[in-house]
């Protein structure tokens, strides 16, 4: 079996199929069904894991693996940056992606997986964790890298199926998992780490044996050298640009946390919890519309890529909505079910307000970044995303020092609205000039 085709193929239906009426709506409906199951099992995973840690731990160790949730993800962006987006660019050729790309980019990864788990176990380390918590938590960060790869390759070989068994493993995994220690009396801080290890290797296993066979030993063609060229041409500008987008989007965790501590994070830590169905599925569903608008551009059809940008955003634009309703409700009548002593809901419901608003903006922004990032324009993404750390980083950091926490995330939201409006710019000028 080749390496390009290590996840077996699940049929999708032909690209002309169901292009109006039903059939189409139908086809839009599966598609967005199918790739958001995997990214709303996970958010639920992670919304119950969070609410336990809320209601179990203490503020600063309930603002650790907040700060844990936060850092991951990055992780996984710029595993996506780095290797993602150019497996999704090459998937789109029409002689696809060879064995010797795929175990190229395979080995690449595997270094960064490792890298990934370091760096995380470091800055746990220097947030206030114990070494031993610091180093299972670490090995978690290396493993959901490795596992996101996985994804990337399912959705650019088309097998979205076994993408969603993979989410759900680990979706379940967790839940099962914390919710019995929970019950017992026995969630510790350490029993989570270890939960949170185990769920990732399951999901990692769910992938199947042929991408694990790939993973452990990659094809002899292809090496870490030969990923120079794409470094060059593709992977130095998305990196970057991720780069940039943290510390536009998350500025105010970094420096709330090693100034104040993770305490004073776990405040703006309940708001962005409420607010995380949004957030992964804005990570998720990138990887999927990637290279299907990818696909499109490809062949020429940029009013289909126009039209996955249009249903990318409308898909986003209901969860954002459903999700900031029930957190709403949530938190105005039934607050005992999110908070325990020690959390005004006044501040939650600021903060909650603060982060509706910088989804609001992200939901706007991100399927014409995606679609920026299909059509290559990844050195103008990271331009954009340059001016707008630059904003997002300064008056975080004045807002911080001068009204507190909670004001920081005035910081976060000005840095989104100056990247949105370059971004949608930006994308004004790829559709002048191409569609």
């Amino acid at each position: 079996m080749g390496t390009a085709v290590m996840i077996s193929p699940v049929a999708t239906g032909s690209a002309s199929e169901g292009r109006s009426g039903t059939g189409r709506y139908a086809k839009v409906a599966l598609r967005y069904g199918l790739s958001s199951f995997g990214p709303i099992a996970i958010s639920g995973a992670h919304f119950f894991a969070s609410i336990l840690f809320l209601r179990a731990f203490s503020r600063a160790e309930f603002g650790l693996l907040s700060f844990l949730f936060v850092v991951v993800p990055l992780c996984l962006s710029i595993s996506g940056a780095l290797v993602g987006a150019s497996v999704s660019r090459v998937a789109a050729r029409a002689d696809g992606l060879r064995d010797a790309e795929l175990a190229t980019h395979l080995k690449v990864n595997l270094f960064f997986s490792v890298a990934a788990g370091v760096c995380v176990s470091a800055l746990l380390y220097l947030g206030h964790s114990d070494i031993k918590l610091a180093l299972v938590l670490g090995c978690y960060a290396g493993l959901m890298t490795l596992r996101w790869f996985g994804r990337n390759v399912g959705y650019a070989l088309r097998t979205p199926v076994r993408v969603a068994v993979s989410d759900s493993v680990y979706a379940i995994s967790l839940v099962a998992g914390l919710g019995t220690l929970y019950a017992l009396h026995g969630l510790t801080a350490s029993r989570a780490a270890d939960t949170l290890l185990l769920a990732a290797g399951a999901g990692l296993v769910a992938l199947g044996r042929d991408f694990l066979r790939h993973l452990l030993w990659p094809a002899r063609e292809g090496s870490v050298l030969a990923f120079g060229q794409i470094w060059r041409d593709l992977a130095r500008w998305s990196v970057l640009g991720v780069f940039l987008t943290e510390l536009t989007a998350n500025a105010h965790v970094y420096l709330v946390t090693f100034a104040f501590g993770p305490a004073s994070f776990a405040l703006l830590a309940v708001g962005a919890l409420l607010m995380r169905p949004v957030v992964l599925v804005l990570s998720a569903l990138p990887d999927l519309e990637r290279p299907e608008m990818g696909r499109r551009i490809a062949a020429g059809d940029k009013h289909g890529a126009l039209s996955s940008v249009k249903e990318f955003r409308t898909a986003a634009g209901a969860v954002w909505l459903a999700t900031l309703l029930l957190a709403g409700v949530v938190l105005m009548w039934f607050p005992h079910l999110v908070l325990k002593h020690g959390y005004d809901v006044g501040q939650v419901l600021v903060v909650l307000a603060f982060w509706g608003a910088i989804t609001a903006v992200r939901v706007a922004r991100t399927p014409e970044s995606v679609l920026l990032q299909a059509a290559g324009e990844f050195r103008a993404l990271a331009a954009a995303s340059g001016w707008s750390s630059l904003a997002s980083l300064a008056i975080t950091l004045l807002l911080m020092l001068t009204f507190g926490p909670v004001a920081s995330l005035g910081g976060i939201l000005i840095g989104e609205l100056v990247m949105t409006a370059r971004i949608f710019a930006l994308s004004r000028r790829w559709k002048l000039a191409h569609v």
